[in-house]
């Protein structure tokens, strides 16, 4: 792909989501004149591309949609759902093409535009044209030709605009080669000789039909629009695009910066224990210096990189109202989607990889959890459910919460379904958390018989799977005949983690900050619940857990605890804490430890293995165990 088709298809797909955006604001709102507006310029820059790009489908596609916006938008025509049902369809048909675009596929491939969307399109046009006065019959005469003259008739506007020199003195030929590259002047348009003069007869005339109407798509109207896209062009120049991949590369090496300067500046701590004189004292002193700016420059040049690698979260939040719409519709089901906290930031990794998972829980959600219109009013509940997605930051992490207000979980069936498939023994003694935990499992499903939405039993493991990849934790809140919340913590940024040293068996190993609220000292010897160690802090009794025994290490004298921030508190018991640091993580990828999910090395140089946040705020213990 060169590299104007690459920025067109990038642009394109933004002004795309945006659309769908729009859309779905619309059908809530029909008044709005500015998201009327809105949707019309979207489709109208598109259109704009596209025929400079040579992609005819697309062209025909948003020339007709933009038709339909401008009677929609002047009034012509109100905003009914079949118009929104319409204008939907098209902006998946152009999503649909910039997606194979954006893979590789050739302009030249892809499918023209399907007879059933133009019929869709038409006839929404047509259906809230027919009372309009008689100039609007050239608007649907025009917007109702045949798809392949509609887009020779745009690819051939810079043609057509000859015609419009002796109206108003100008020479328009003239001026558009004057502006484009030689490769894209008129001599040189796509266009086929055959259907050319056609095209460039057919020009004027439509927009003298359409010009009293004021709806129709004509070369005058457009060029009397052009002059606020020009305007809006150089704010783009504030910002460039970057390779993923240089990003990242950028970060690393920021990220060793840093680790080097911290071990640097403990070597001169040592160094600076011996006494030194004269020349060697002056020496050590600027050697200080120097190290405590470059100490300083480094950490600047992290912060900075990791700001790039920033994205809000509506990014990946602005594409599930429509899919919620769809689905509740596809269910029978009156369900509202709410979204808050759209702006939090988070590592872009973090954004491309939760799509997945977040849409395998808004499916169960729609399929498992809201009940129908019907089952709500029996059970005395409105008759329209509310889903609700929210994020915001808490400390390190970032917290994503879905919610809903439908029929919760029952643990006890969640046990017996599990027990039936075989999933755990028969005799698994579990809490209602450990039983929510069992829809992680690989193979589990509530469902007898799998549809098109859920009952594989993959969906839910996909999103556990997924989010600890991340280093996150996901937990489950519900209630039965009240609705269940997902809650999900994420580390901010993926690649330096904060994190408190500790020590115990001789292992030196990191926790992150995300969890650790305080440290205590632990007594000689502890109370005992159910023959378990019980640690009264600050009033409230807390189990007391082994770090050294929950990832199989030798027994030792662990005197120090650490009060995790889990979903059931508890104290982590350990050898010692050795202080705090922002680590360059990597990811373990030749073996797999359980409660292990990196390796980084401290600023002394020494090896240090990275507890899992997921593993920490399960309690320090494994996911439940599948049946042997």
């Amino acid at each position: 792909m060169d590299d104007m088709l690459k920025d067109f298809v990038v642009e394109a797909m933004d002004l795309a989501v945006n659309v769908e955006e729009h859309l779905l604001r619309l059908e809530r709102d029909p008044d709005n004149k500015e998201t009327l507006n809105a949707v019309f310029r979207s489709f109208h820059t598109i259109k704009g591309g596209a025929g400079f790009m040579g992609l005819p489908a697309l062209v025909a596609a948003c020339h007709l949609t933009e038709n339909l916006f401008d009677a929609l938008r002047t009034g012509a025509a109100p905003v009914t759902p079949i118009a929104i049902e319409a204008a939907l369809q098209a902006s998946g048909f152009v999503a649909d093409q910039l997606t194979e675009l954006a893979n590789g596929a050739a302009p030249e491939s892809l499918p023209a535009m399907p007879e059933e969307l133009e019929h869709i399109l038409t006839n929404a046009i047509e259906g809230k044209g027919m009372d309009a006065p008689a100039p609007a019959a050239a608007v649907v005469a025009e917007v109702a030709a045949p798809v392949a003259q509609v887009a020779e008739v745009v690819v051939a506007a810079p043609a057509a605009a000859v015609s419009t020199a002796s109206a108003d003195g100008l020479d328009w030929e003239a001026m558009y080669n004057a502006v484009v590259p030689a490769a894209s002047q008129i001599a040189a348009a796509p266009v086929s000789a055959a259907a050319a003069p056609a095209a460039v007869a057919a020009a004027p005339a439509a927009a003298a039909a359409a010009k009293p109407a004021g709806k129709a798509w004509d070369g005058a109207e457009r060029r009397e629009e052009r002059p606020e896209v020009r305007h809006a062009a150089p704010v783009k120049e504030d910002s460039i695009r970057v390779d993923a991949v240089k990003l990242d590369a950028l970060l690393e090496v920021a990220g060793e910066s840093v680790q080097a300067a911290n071990q640097a500046a403990v070597l001169l701590e040592r160094l600076l224990q011996f006494k030194f004189e004269g020349q060697a004292a002056t020496l050590m002193a600027t050697l200080a210096e120097t190290l405590e700016r470059a100490s300083r420059y480094s950490t600047e040049l992290q912060r900075a990189t990791l700001a790039t690698r920033m994205q809000p979260v509506g990014r990946l939040f602005q594409k599930f109202p429509r899919l919620v719409r769809e689905l509740a519709k596809d269910l029978g089901k009156d369900v509202e989607l709410t979204i808050e906290g759209a702006e939090t930031e988070v590592d872009r990794v973090v954004v491309d990889s939760l799509y997945d998972p977040l849409v395998h829980m808004l499916r169960n959600s729609l399929d498992h959890g809201v009940e129908s219109p019907e089952a709500r009013l029996a059970a005395g509940k409105p008759a329209k459910s509310y889903i609700s997605l929210k994020a915001w930051q808490e400390a390190n992490s970032v917290m994503i919460v879905l919610q809903d207000d439908g029929k919760g979980m029952d643990p006890v069936f969640l046990r017996s379904k599990a027990q039936q498939k075989g999933l755990i023994s028969e005799n698994a003694q579990l809490s209602n958390d450990e039983c929510f935990q069992l829809v992680f499992l690989p193979g589990f499903s509530t469902k007898e018989v799998a549809s098109s939405v859920s009952g594989r039993g993959v969906g839910m493991d996909v999103v556990k799977t997924a989010v600890e990849k991340n280093r996150g934790a996901i937990h489950i809140e519900s209630t039965l005949g009240k609705g269940t919340k997902f809650a999900i913590r994420l580390p901010i940024e993926l690649s330096i983690v904060p994190t408190m040293l500790v020590s115990t068996s001789g292992a030196a190993l990191a926790l992150p900050m995300a969890v650790v609220q305080r440290v205590v000292e632990l007594p000689e010897t502890f109370m005992e619940v159910g023959g378990a160690p019980v640690l009264k802090d600050q009033g409230r009794p807390l189990p007391v857990r082994s770090l050294a025994g929950s990832l199989g290490y030798e027994s030792c004298s662990e005197r120090v605890g650490i009060v995790v921030a889990a979903p059931q508190p508890y104290i982590l018991a350990v050898e010692a804490v050795d202080g705090t640091a922002d680590l360059v993580i990597k990811p373990m990828t030749a073996i797999t430890v359980e409660g292990i999910t990196g390796t980084a090395r401290s600023a002394e140089g020494e090896l240090v293995l990275v507890v899992g946040l997921s593993f920490l705020m399960d309690g320090c213990r494994g996911s439940v165990r599948m049946a042997a």
